[in-house]
């Protein structure tokens, strides 16, 4: 599609990469250009944290705020409790009121660091859809909200029709969610005047569903952007590591390791990456994402520099950036790697370096541990790793010493 933007946002949804579709380009870009747009991304709370499967639409809203508009982070405290089908096998596990309320509290951090709540003019906004949600009267709802609802549509949306196409049951309670987030949508615009649902492209039916409910209610026009669902060129799912998901938290992923997935990402990807998660002017992107051979590791670490600076501060960055150097360039033992403190207790007669292998995160099993050793991709202090039976005493634990798995991945084991 060829579209020109007149609004600063939509320019830079589209030159960066943001835009994958959107339910009007022209009368949003019109609404962006004529003064400042209330928009939300809402986010449930199944985690303490999001993880960087979540940092496209959180640079969207960062993006939004630094062009002169309003982004609403809108929490998932009602929502989450019903929890969200879209593109899933199976029903997500129901979890208490006190655990939402502590993962909110958890993810509220994150936005903090990307948006600013404090400003005078158009600060963000942190909501939680509990507020209307929780007070709702059953057969209120039904009568006002429900019957503006088809079940032939909604069984045709993309997310549903592929669970029942599968055969995989769907519960009425997930069958009920897109209801509760479309009626978010139409509480956002009467209470805060919220003219956009921006989400990833999963989310599309639920956006429709939620400006269908509103133009029908309060006959308003309001708009949906949804981002592309990013894989890797490789082929995997944005977000995971080798090691689990790529937490935005400092205490569920160390800076260390945050700025290393940056740091690892392949090559094909770098130009692509610094246009999404970090400000950099888009040539200077295409530039750096052109480089070859070893030059492009400088890129990557331009990339991974910058990432982590937006999310865990320029310090641990540097701190990072400084301990991959000594680690990977002059064989060291960098401060900031990830460390195991084993107590005497811990140790006691003797620890298996497989134990060890698996209590650092190099490997999830023991299983995974032996095999790492037998396929040589194991080494404790830049020396191979041979023997999976081998028994470490403290004695042979007090002076620290480092575990690899691979190339790129490491840990520190130390006696408090």
């Amino acid at each position: 599609m060829t579209y020109h933007p007149k609004s600063d946002f939509m320019a830079i949804m589209m030159q960066r990469g943001y835009l994958a579709d959107c339910t009007d380009y022209q009368g949003l870009d019109e609404a962006l250009s004529k003064g400042c747009v209330p928009a939300y991304i809402g986010f449930d709370a199944t985690a303490k944290s999001l993880h960087v499967g979540s940092l496209i639409q959180i640079m969207m809203l960062r993006w939004l705020q630094k062009t002169g508009h309003q982004p609403i982070t809108l929490m998932g405290g009602g929502t989450t409790k019903v929890g969200d089908p879209s593109f899933r096998a199976d029903e997500r596990p129901l979890l208490t009121e006190e655990q939402i309320d502590d993962n909110i509290s958890g993810i509220k951090q994150v936005f903090a660091k990307y948006l600013d709540y404090d400003r005078a003019e158009n600060p963000a906004l942190m909501l939680n859809n509990a507020e209307w949600l929780d007070g709702l009267n059953y057969l209120e709802f039904l009568r006002d909200i429900g019957r503006h609802f088809s079940v032939n549509r909604m069984l045709a949306f993309e997310s549903v029709k592929s669970r029942l196409d599968r055969e995989q049951s769907l519960s009425f309670l997930e069958f009920n969610y897109m209801i509760l987030q479309a009626y978010d949508f139409l509480e956002l615009n009467r209470r805060y005047g919220c003219l956009l649902q921006m989400g990833g492209s999963d989310q599309w039916g639920n956006i429709v569903n939620g400006i269908d409910l509103t133009r029908r209610v309060l006959d308003h026009e309001i708009y949906g952007l949804t981002s592309p669902l990013l894989t890797t060129s490789d082929g995997k799912k944005m977000g995971k590591s080798q090691d689990g998901a790529v937490w935005l938290n400092a205490e569920m992923r160390s800076p260390y390791e945050f700025w290393q997935f940056w740091r690892n990402t392949t090559d094909a990807d770098v130009g692509r990456f610094l246009k999404l998660y970090t400000e950099i002017e888009v040539e200077e992107c295409d530039r750096l994402g052109a480089l070859a051979g070893s030059e492009i590791n400088e890129a990557k670490i331009v990339l991974a520099n910058a990432v982590t600076t937006l999310c865990h501060g320029a310090e641990a960055a540097a701190a990072a950036e400084a301990t991959a150097r000594e680690v990977f360039e002059k064989g060291g033992v960098g401060d900031d790697l990830p460390t195991l403190e084993l107590s005497a207790e811990d140790v006691g007669d003797g620890i298996s370096i497989v134990q060890l292998i698996v209590r650092s995160g190099l490997a999830k099993s023991g299983k995974e541990a032996k095999r790492l050793i037998a396929e040589n991709g194991a080494r404790m202090d830049d020396a191979p790793l041979t023997d999976a039976g081998l028994v470490l005493d403290a004695g042979a634990l007090a002076t620290p010493i480092k575990l690899s798995a691979g190339k790129k991945r490491h840990a520190l084991i130390k006696l408090a």
